[in-house]
């Protein structure tokens, strides 16, 4: 498995949300399909209103997220 960090915006009201969440995920395909998934389900909005504008693959010691690199099996 590999950390990456996905970046873009979503539709929330008349205003766009930035977002940028950090996951484990076996390509960059299961990453942006998991953060589409995620947001939809969390704050109730259709896929065609997120916008993804970059998925990025993290070395370990890039990761920031604690839960991510515990996850990596880092300290």
């Amino acid at each position: 498995m590999k950390a990456f960090r996905v970046t873009g915006n979503f539709q929330m009201g008349r205003n766009r949300q930035n977002f940028s969440k950090e996951i484990i995920s076996k390509d960059k395909k299961e990453a942006t399909e998991f953060i589409l998934s995620d947001l939809g389900s969390k704050h109730k909005v259709k896929r065609y209103q997120i916008k993804i504008a970059d998925v990025t693959e993290l070395k370990p010691d890039e990761v920031q997220d604690s839960i991510v690199l515990h996850k990596l099996g880092g300290n």
